[in-house]
Protein backbone atom coordinates (compact mmCIF):
# COMPACT_ATOMS: atom_id res chain seq x y z
CA UNK A 1 0.00 0.00 0.00
CA UNK A 2 1.47 3.29 -1.16
CA UNK A 3 2.25 5.49 -3.60
CA UNK A 4 5.61 4.39 -4.93
CA UNK A 5 4.55 2.10 -7.36
CA UNK A 6 4.22 4.14 -10.60
CA UNK A 7 1.70 1.88 -11.82
CA UNK A 8 -1.38 2.38 -10.47
CA UNK A 9 -5.04 0.54 -9.83
CA UNK A 10 -7.93 2.03 -11.95
CA UNK A 11 -10.59 1.84 -8.88
CA UNK A 12 -14.02 2.74 -8.96
CA UNK A 13 -15.24 5.90 -7.48
CA UNK A 14 -19.21 5.96 -6.83
CA UNK A 15 -20.42 9.83 -5.58
CA UNK A 16 -23.63 7.91 -4.06
CA UNK A 17 -24.40 12.23 -2.87
CA UNK A 18 -27.05 12.27 -0.10
CA UNK A 19 -28.69 9.15 1.24
CA UNK A 20 -30.14 7.51 4.43
CA UNK A 21 -28.02 5.66 5.65
CA UNK A 22 -30.03 2.22 6.58
CA UNK A 23 -30.18 2.28 2.45
CA UNK A 24 -26.26 2.70 1.94
CA UNK A 25 -25.68 0.08 4.66
CA UNK A 26 -27.93 -2.26 2.93
CA UNK A 27 -25.59 -1.67 -0.27
CA UNK A 28 -22.57 -1.77 1.59
CA UNK A 29 -23.01 -4.92 2.47
CA UNK A 30 -24.74 -6.42 -0.61
CA UNK A 31 -21.02 -4.58 -2.62
CA UNK A 32 -18.67 -6.54 0.44
CA UNK A 33 -20.25 -9.85 -0.16
CA UNK A 34 -19.34 -9.24 -4.23
CA UNK A 35 -16.05 -8.58 -3.40
CA UNK A 36 -15.52 -11.48 -1.04
CA UNK A 37 -16.38 -14.10 -4.30
CA UNK A 38 -14.62 -11.73 -6.30
CA UNK A 39 -17.72 -10.72 -8.90
CA UNK A 40 -16.44 -7.43 -8.87
CA UNK A 41 -13.21 -5.18 -8.09
CA UNK A 42 -12.41 -2.50 -4.90
CA UNK A 43 -14.76 -0.11 -5.15
CA UNK A 44 -14.74 3.68 -3.29
CA UNK A 45 -18.48 5.10 -2.21
CA UNK A 46 -18.87 8.81 -0.86
CA UNK A 47 -21.92 9.96 0.79
CA UNK A 48 -23.60 12.39 3.10
CA UNK A 49 -26.07 10.87 5.14
CA UNK A 50 -29.22 12.14 6.35
CA UNK A 51 -29.12 12.59 10.28
CA UNK A 52 -27.98 9.26 12.43
CA UNK A 53 -26.29 8.11 15.49
CA UNK A 54 -24.60 4.42 14.57
CA UNK A 55 -23.23 2.45 17.06
CA UNK A 56 -20.25 0.16 16.69
CA UNK A 57 -19.32 -2.99 18.45
CA UNK A 58 -18.03 -1.76 21.69
CA UNK A 59 -20.92 1.09 21.84
CA UNK A 60 -22.97 1.69 25.25
CA UNK A 61 -26.30 3.14 25.16
CA UNK A 62 -24.74 5.16 28.38
CA UNK A 63 -23.04 7.54 25.62
CA UNK A 64 -26.37 8.81 24.11
CA UNK A 65 -26.71 11.46 26.06
CA UNK A 66 -30.54 12.00 25.10
CA UNK A 67 -33.69 10.21 25.27
CA UNK A 68 -34.06 7.96 21.75
CA UNK A 69 -37.23 10.23 21.70
CA UNK A 70 -35.85 12.99 21.31
CA UNK A 71 -33.60 11.64 18.52
CA UNK A 72 -36.92 10.97 16.86
CA UNK A 73 -37.98 13.96 17.04
CA UNK A 74 -35.00 15.84 15.57
CA UNK A 75 -35.54 12.95 13.24
CA UNK A 76 -31.97 11.71 13.72
CA UNK A 77 -32.06 7.29 13.25
CA UNK A 78 -30.15 4.73 15.37
CA UNK A 79 -28.82 1.89 14.05
CA UNK A 80 -26.13 -1.12 15.23
CA UNK A 81 -23.57 -1.64 12.91
CA UNK A 82 -20.62 -4.19 13.08
CA UNK A 83 -17.66 -1.81 12.73
CA UNK A 84 -15.51 -0.83 15.05
CA UNK A 85 -15.88 1.80 17.56
CA UNK A 86 -18.21 3.31 19.71
CA UNK A 87 -20.95 5.82 18.99
CA UNK A 88 -20.55 8.87 16.72
CA UNK A 89 -22.90 10.94 14.53
CA UNK A 90 -23.58 11.14 10.81
CA UNK A 91 -25.55 14.29 8.82
CA UNK A 92 -25.73 17.06 6.67
CA UNK A 93 -22.45 18.77 6.04
CA UNK A 94 -20.05 15.18 7.00
CA UNK A 95 -18.41 13.64 3.98
CA UNK A 96 -18.25 9.88 4.68
CA UNK A 97 -15.99 7.44 2.86
CA UNK A 98 -16.73 3.71 2.66
CA UNK A 99 -14.00 1.68 0.75
CA UNK A 100 -15.15 -1.94 -0.08
CA UNK A 101 -11.94 -3.32 -0.32
CA UNK A 102 -9.91 -6.46 -0.67
CA UNK A 103 -6.80 -6.21 1.51
CA UNK A 104 -5.01 -9.40 0.35
CA UNK A 105 -4.27 -7.01 -2.58
CA UNK A 106 -2.89 -4.62 0.07
CA UNK A 107 -0.68 -6.75 2.53
CA UNK A 108 -3.70 -8.34 4.96
CA UNK A 109 -2.22 -5.33 6.77
CA UNK A 110 -5.56 -3.56 8.54
CA UNK A 111 -3.44 -0.93 10.43
CA UNK A 112 -1.77 -0.01 7.60
CA UNK A 113 -4.85 0.37 5.69
CA UNK A 114 -6.36 2.52 8.64
CA UNK A 115 -3.34 4.82 8.76
CA UNK A 116 -3.70 5.49 5.06
CA UNK A 117 -7.24 6.68 5.61
CA UNK A 118 -6.36 8.85 8.47
CA UNK A 119 -3.32 9.85 5.72
CA UNK A 120 -5.58 11.05 3.19
CA UNK A 121 -8.14 12.79 5.89
CA UNK A 122 -4.76 14.38 7.15
CA UNK A 123 -3.43 15.63 3.51
CA UNK A 124 -6.81 17.06 2.79
CA UNK A 125 -7.13 19.17 5.77
CA UNK A 126 -3.56 20.43 4.84
CA UNK A 127 -5.09 21.27 1.71
CA UNK A 128 -7.22 24.04 3.38
CA UNK A 129 -4.87 24.89 5.77
CA UNK A 130 -5.98 23.09 9.06
CA UNK A 131 -2.67 21.24 10.67
CA UNK A 132 -4.26 17.91 11.80
CA UNK A 133 -2.80 14.67 12.48
CA UNK A 134 -3.33 11.76 15.12
CA UNK A 135 -3.15 11.30 18.93
CA UNK A 136 -1.66 7.93 20.60
CA UNK A 137 -4.35 5.45 20.90
CA UNK A 138 -7.45 7.45 19.61
CA UNK A 139 -8.01 6.34 16.20
CA UNK A 140 -9.33 8.87 13.74
CA UNK A 141 -7.97 12.67 12.73
CA UNK A 142 -7.17 15.50 15.33
CA UNK A 143 -6.70 19.02 14.97
CA UNK A 144 -5.03 19.85 19.00
CA UNK A 145 -7.41 17.79 21.41
CA UNK A 146 -10.77 18.58 19.22
CA UNK A 147 -11.44 15.81 17.00
CA UNK A 148 -12.33 16.17 12.95
CA UNK A 149 -12.91 12.66 11.35
CA UNK A 150 -13.84 9.79 13.09
CA UNK A 151 -12.82 6.15 11.59
CA UNK A 152 -14.31 2.65 11.66
CA UNK A 153 -14.20 0.07 10.14
CA UNK A 154 -14.91 -4.01 9.70
CA UNK A 155 -13.04 -6.97 8.04
CA UNK A 156 -14.26 -9.90 6.96
CA UNK A 157 -13.11 -12.50 4.69
CA UNK A 158 -10.23 -9.65 4.16
CA UNK A 159 -12.61 -7.05 2.87
CA UNK A 160 -13.45 -4.12 4.51
CA UNK A 161 -16.74 -2.11 4.74
CA UNK A 162 -17.43 1.10 6.85
CA UNK A 163 -14.90 3.54 6.71
CA UNK A 164 -14.09 7.29 7.71
CA UNK A 165 -16.18 10.12 8.29
CA UNK A 166 -14.91 14.02 7.80
CA UNK A 167 -16.53 16.80 9.65
CA UNK A 168 -17.29 19.99 7.00
CA UNK A 169 -19.98 22.15 8.44
CA UNK A 170 -21.48 19.78 11.18
CA UNK A 171 -24.68 20.46 12.97
CA UNK A 172 -22.56 20.84 16.24
CA UNK A 173 -25.77 20.21 18.60
CA UNK A 174 -26.22 16.55 17.09
CA UNK A 175 -22.95 15.92 18.38
CA UNK A 176 -23.51 17.00 21.77
CA UNK A 177 -25.89 14.42 22.13
CA UNK A 178 -23.41 11.46 22.27
CA UNK A 179 -20.05 11.02 24.04
CA UNK A 180 -18.60 10.40 20.70
CA UNK A 181 -16.01 7.38 20.46
CA UNK A 182 -17.23 6.73 24.18
CA UNK A 183 -14.74 10.03 25.09
CA UNK A 184 -15.51 13.17 26.69
CA UNK A 185 -14.18 15.28 23.64
CA UNK A 186 -15.02 18.27 21.79
CA UNK A 187 -15.76 17.84 17.77
CA UNK A 188 -14.45 20.67 15.25
CA UNK A 189 -16.22 20.77 11.23
CA UNK A 190 -13.25 22.45 8.60
CA UNK A 191 -15.36 25.64 8.28
CA UNK A 192 -15.05 26.50 12.18
CA UNK A 193 -11.20 26.34 11.71
CA UNK A 194 -11.13 28.02 8.45
CA UNK A 195 -14.17 30.58 9.13
CA UNK A 196 -15.53 30.13 5.73
CA UNK A 197 -18.16 27.71 3.85
CA UNK A 198 -16.01 25.13 1.66
CA UNK A 199 -18.28 23.06 -0.61
CA UNK A 200 -18.76 19.51 0.21
CA UNK A 201 -17.77 18.46 -3.22
CA UNK A 202 -14.15 20.04 -3.03
CA UNK A 203 -13.19 18.58 0.55
CA UNK A 204 -14.53 14.93 -1.17
CA UNK A 205 -12.24 15.67 -4.97
CA UNK A 206 -9.13 16.92 -2.35
CA UNK A 207 -9.91 13.43 -0.04
CA UNK A 208 -10.22 11.15 -2.97
CA UNK A 209 -6.61 12.85 -4.72
CA UNK A 210 -5.09 12.12 -1.00
CA UNK A 211 -6.72 8.47 -1.83
CA UNK A 212 -5.00 8.05 -4.71
CA UNK A 213 -1.32 9.12 -3.67
CA UNK A 214 -2.44 6.91 -0.23
CA UNK A 215 -2.75 3.96 -1.72
CA UNK A 216 -1.68 3.97 -5.43
CA UNK A 217 -4.80 3.62 -7.20
CA UNK A 218 -6.44 6.17 -9.78
CA UNK A 219 -9.89 6.55 -9.57
CA UNK A 220 -12.49 6.40 -12.04
CA UNK A 221 -16.19 7.54 -11.88
CA UNK A 222 -18.84 5.15 -12.23
CA UNK A 223 -22.53 4.47 -12.18
CA UNK A 224 -23.44 2.32 -8.75
CA UNK A 225 -25.49 0.72 -11.83
CA UNK A 226 -22.73 -0.16 -13.76
CA UNK A 227 -21.11 -1.55 -10.32
CA UNK A 228 -23.61 -3.71 -9.15
CA UNK A 229 -24.39 -4.85 -13.19
CA UNK A 230 -28.33 -3.62 -12.61
CA UNK A 231 -30.48 -0.63 -12.25
CA UNK A 232 -30.56 0.61 -8.57
CA UNK A 233 -33.66 1.72 -6.77
CA UNK A 234 -33.41 3.60 -4.06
Amino acid sequence: MGGSNPRRSRTAHVALGRADYGWTLDLQRALHGRRRTGEIADVVLTVEHNPVMTFGRSGSREHLLVPESELRREGIELFEVERGGDVTYHGPGQLVVYPIVDLRDHGRDIRRFIRCLEDAAIGTLGEVGIDAGRREGFPGVWVDARKIASIGVYVRGWVSLHGLALNVAVNPAHFAMIRPCGLSIETVSIVDLIGKTVSLDRIRDLFLAQMEAAFGWEFEPTGLAEVLGTEVVR
